[in-house]
């Protein structure tokens, strides 16, 4: 059920800037690697000149100008591939700047052309044709795919890391950006590419400090010594600095003394001209709220991220060591993040928190995501060992007849046809299910899948609804917009108009003559359309807290079983959120009534919102609890209505009604009780879905989306909730007698 349009990840951006301008800029070669503010374009260009202009998730990325030669390893189309390059025999016998100049100048001669075009593949990338299309990799990327040594000798090229090391490339060219959040499948590479750049950056500049943590310090240690120090260690003489210390430290790589860079300037110097230190180090630290506190860094590398376990917490060490990238204002350093999830009690739900702040779509007044990080996520199929053909890019779906793999190997099968066979396999297991797609997600939902046996609701339903909200064009059924009342003027006609900085989801509104339908009784306003849904509402009193927290505000939309031209039992709106102050959610969440004509069940325990109604003159929209007699409501209740929910019945009325709902509307109805067995379910809004995954009934104040929208459901089958009446014990049958003859009986 998944889109197939997800197995494209990135798109290229036609005339995206005027051409009249490329051109100019080109010639004069004027465009700066960075962030260019007038065309909101990431340049990584080098040379002062741009060419393609991709888009890789929301980001606008300006590649370098394709040169006029490019390396090609065939004349042959087919035969074009990544192929490295070994380090030419006479070079293999150097081993430091001091043995090279040692060499005789005919030597030195012979190779410093092709160490200085090292030196630039590394400084500005690499061009070369792969299957006939020219293809551009980052400098990061070319050490990857070269000069890194993993566990299985030298990496594949791989489509999927050539968009990773693009999108990391702007993060550091990015002035807002303080680096990327990768959320990643099972082995894809990610540790030794993190391992790569490290010592990329650590041999490149000096005065700096690398760091890396991983969810255990062990986990940090042996990233360090089994990946870090190998690859510094088997990089070629000429881009190995001196090292201060053992060839494999255990706790930190010291490059006090430099090898200089050799060119055609420096390659007859003499080597007893005194050297200064590089100063730079890479190191780890043991996993710590507060790792790497008060130090400056230049690149950290957080592996394992996801998997952070009690009492560390992935959120609080980031706001620490986010400290460590910046001076004031200014972004000094990077982080590389990236892993793959645990449950959600497992470090899970701290991870996603954060991946979600990484939203680029999403920044405040300075241009900064929350986090301050960019998020990127890589579908399983564009990354799945076994499905990567030589050209570095996968194999979807089965081929019509077997392609040659990157290890030779034939496949003949695809990544996704694969995925799906397991995935059905596994249906019957719901926790060997979830922990299937939390290591190889196609979608992010997949990724931040929880163990089902934590889950009060059917969490099969749910995730089927989820997936199946994956697969659609979601802009086709949810809108974002917002409500405001025509020409400013309060209690006249809503209006709704779509937007997309508007905190309302929608995926229905009534047409004119069935909007904006409110009675006026006695001075009091009414709504008119209760017979065709309600809503539910949590909400809260205080504008703000210390440090900006507290939960938000929200408000469900829900229909009930009508004949007017509305869908039935549906949920129509999602609102999430927490404006500046709480005088605007009200007016928001009254807006939103009005408009649909429909009453609101809030809860009473955080009055404000049902003060706010009352003073208005809209205490007829304020639902009364539907669990007891109008005689039996207290004082409060009377005046303003809602519901408490302190007590242990609605509590469990409450998680009653969602999980009834769930099982008659959400995912797939397979014994047809409902609805037709291959019918899914019209629950769109997957924030709320995932909150019901997630719902805990002892701690209901974390999930603002299950409050609501279980109220929303209990508001719509009021009756269900009502006392049954007590019968009288007093019989009110009178006597009757048969009256013929001259006495009367009792009739018995």
């Amino acid at each position: 059920m998944q889109n197939e349009g997800q197995s494209n990840l990135y798109q290229v951006v036609k005339d995206y800037i005027p051409k009249s301008v490329l051109v100019k800029k080109n010639r004069a070669k004027t465009w700066v690697y960075g962030y260019n503010e007038k065309y909101d374009v990431v340049v990584i260009s080098k040379s002062g000149q741009i060419g393609q202009i991709i888009n890789i998730n929301g980001l606008a990325i300006a590649l370098p100008k394709q040169p006029e030669e490019l390396f090609k390893r065939s004349d042959k189309k087919e035969n074009q591939y990544w192929e490295r390059q070994e380090l030419p025999k006479d070079l293999t016998r150097i081993n430091s700047i001091f043995q090279w100049n040692e060499r005789p100048p005919l030597f030195k001669n012979k190779w410093v052309d092709y160490i200085e075009e090292e030196f630039d593949r590394r400084e500005l990338g690499f061009w070369f044709y792969n299957n006939g299309k020219p293809t551009y990799i980052t400098g990061a990327h070319y050490m990857y795919l070269q000069w890194t040594s993993i566990d299985v000798g030298y990496p594949d090229y791989r489509e999927a890391n050539r968009i990773f090391f693009l999108y990391w490339e702007a993060c550091k060219a990015d002035k807002r950006c303080f680096g990327m959040d990768y959320l990643k499948i099972r082995r894809s590479g990610f540790s030794f590419m993190g391992s790569s750049e490290c010592v990329n950056t650590g041999t490149l500049v000096r005065d700096s400090r690398v760091g890396i943590l991983s969810k255990t310090g062990s986990d940090a240690k042996k990233m360090f010594t089994d990946k870090v120090v190998p690859i510094a260690n088997r990089l070629p003489f000429f881009f190995k600095p001196i090292q201060d210390g053992m060839d494999k430290p255990k706790t930190e790589l010291a490059f006090r003394v430099p090898a200089s860079k050799i060119t055609k300037k420096n390659m007859y110097d003499d080597v007893d001209e005194e050297l200064t230190g590089l100063d730079t180090t890479i190191d780890w630290k043991n996993t710590d709220d507060n790792s790497y506190d008060g130090e400056k860094l230049l690149l950290l590398v957080h592996d394992e991220s996801g998997k952070w376990i009690k009492p560390n917490n992935i959120l609080n060490n980031w706001r620490v060591t986010k400290t460590c990238l910046r001076l004031g204002s200014k972004i000094i350093g990077k982080c590389m993040m990236g892993s793959t999830s645990n449950a959600l009690d497992k470090g899970g739900e701290n991870f996603k928190r954060l991946y979600e702040d990484s939203n680029i779509a999403t920044r405040n007044a300075n241009g900064q995501t929350k986090s301050g990080l960019y998020s990127l996520f890589i579908p399983m199929e564009w990354n799945m060992e076994g499905f990567i053909d030589r050209y570095g890019m996968p194999v979807f779906r089965k081929p019509e007849k077997p392609v040659v793999g990157v290890d030779g190997e034939w496949i003949t099968n695809g990544a996704i046809d694969y995925w799906e066979a397991e995935v059905d396999s596994l249906k019957k297991d719901p926790d060997a299910l979830n922990e299937f797609y939390r290591q190889f997600p196609r979608t992010e939902s997949h990724a931040f899948r929880d163990e089902s046996k934590s889950s009060l609701f059917n969490l099969t339903k749910i995730y089927q609804q989820i997936d199946f909200n994956d697969s659609l064009i979601m802009e086709h059924h949810v809108t974002r917009g917002r409500f405001y009342w025509k020409d400013g003027i309060k209690d006249s006609e809503v209006i709704w108009t779509p937007d997309s900085r508007g905190r309302f989801k929608v995926s229905w509104t009534p047409k004119r003559g069935l909007n904006n339908r409110k009675i006026q009784k006695h001075g009091i306003y009414f709504p008119a359309n209760e017979h065709i849904g309600a809503f539910g509402c949590d909400s809260y009193d205080i504008s703000g807290t210390v440090g900006g927290g507290g939960s938000n505000g929200a408000l469900h939309g829900l229909t009930k079983y009508n004949m007017d031209d509305a869908p039935s039992n549906e949920f129509f709106l999602e609102y999430v959120a927490r404006p500046q102050t709480a005088e605007i959610f009200f007016e928001e969440v009254l807006m939103a009534l009005v408009f649909y004509g429909m009453p609101i069940l809030a809860e009473n325990n955080k009055p404000r919102l049902l003060y706010h109604f009352k003073n208005r003159g809209y205490r007829g929209f304020s639902m009364n609890r539907p669990d007891k007699h109008y005689n039996k409501l207290s004082k409060t209740e009377k005046e303003l209505g809602g519901i408490p929910n302190t007590s242990e019945d609605v509590k469990q009325s409450h998680a009653a009604a969602i999980e009834s709902y769930i099982e008659k509307h959400v995912g797939l109805d397979l014994d047809g009780g409902y609805r037709p067995a291959d019918e899914m379910g019209s629950m769109y809004f997957t924030r709320t879905l995932e909150d019901w995954a997630r719902f805990d009934i002892s701690s209901r104040t974390k999930f603002d989306a299950s409050i609501s929208s279980g109220l929303a459901i209990m508001a719509n089958q009021k009756n269900v909730y009502l006392p049954e009446k007590k019968q009288s014990k007093i019989n009110l049958n009178f006597a009757r007698y048969n009256n013929k003859g001259y006495l009367s009986e009792l009739i018995r």
